[in-house]
């Protein structure tokens, strides 16, 4: 039986008992309430369900429920505090049913060059979705993008709260990429980079270094601590060197590694602990 809604003038709309016990099963109040079931899981804030559900991040999700698009069995909900059974009650969002796996999933995935980082195009390019299989297609979104010529590592998740914090500018989370540049990148350009340029208003500083130089072109390893559009190709324009090619070889702790292009796969257990861990997440 799902948890039942109710509007109370002093606590204003609250979860409250059904006349079963929590699990469904009979008896009074008095008896003994059975353990739960395996698998099930504990009643939890509604922003956290629809961030576990990969709808939005907690502090969009409380956006959502303020501005009246969430409802929980059939009535809308606009105060923060109520609790859902994430296997009994029915969340809609804009009248269309959410539900959240038992777990979080991420992957990382190699893009290759002629993807959009998107779920989909109204322009009918290939987006990125098409390399999973269909199994997954609905439960993941691509973390941040990589340009449509860009290729490397892509993360794809329907952690909402993760995604939220590995792009907010203020986690300042690393991002590391090969760079093939044309000319021959002086140790003039190499200092203006490592000590910023000015982009819109405020100085961007990278970590530069050189890696190959071939004959009319240079290859970089560059690291930034923001996914601005477009960032590293306008430093790069900035210094006089526009970007040939472009590879992602890491995001925060996570590497690229061996993953053949095309490709993905879970991030292992170390994996997702430490890249929760560098954006402050258990």
């Amino acid at each position: 039986m799902p948890l039942a809604l109710i509007w109370n003038f002093n606590c204003g709309l609250s979860c409250v008992e059904p006349k079963k016990n929590f699990w469904g099963e009979g008896g009074g109040a008095s008896g003994p309430w059975p353990s739960p079931p395996k698998n099930h899981m504990p009643p939890e804030r509604l922003q956290k369900f629809l961030s576990r559900a990969g709808v939005a991040s907690r502090r969009a999700a409380e956006e959502l429920i303020r501005a009246g698009r969430v409802s929980v069995n059939g009535l809308v909900v606009t105060e923060m505090g109520v609790r859902v059974d994430p296997a009994r009650d029915v969340v809609q969002v804009d009248g269309r049913r959410v539900q959240a796996e038992a777990a979080p999933l991420t992957v990382m995935l190699h893009k290759p060059y002629g993807y959009i980082s998107s779920r989909r195009d109204p322009q009918g390019r290939r987006v990125v979705m098409e390399l999973l299989p269909a199994s997954l297609r609905g439960r993941l979104y691509p973390v941040g993008r990589l340009d449509y010529e860009a290729t490397g590592l892509l993360l794809l998740t329907s952690d909402g709260e993760l995604a939220y914090r590995l792009m907010h500018p203020s986690r300042q989370v690393p991002r590391t990429y090969r760079v093939t540049v044309s000319g021959e990148v002086s140790q003039g350009a190499l200092r203006q980079l490592r000590e910023g340029i000015e982009l819109n208003g405020r100085p961007v500083a990278a970590e530069v270094a050189v890696k190959k130089r071939e004959e009319g072109k240079t290859v970089l390893e560059i690291s930034v601590w923001e996914g601005r559009y477009h960032l590293v190709k306008r430093l790069l324009e900035q210094v006089g060197h526009p970007v040939l090619k472009l590879k992602r070889l890491a995001l925060g702790p996570l590497r690229l590694g061996r993953l053949a292009r095309g490709a993905y796969r879970p991030l292992t257990a170390a994996e997702l602990a430490a890249v929760k861990a560098e954006v402050g997440l258990k």
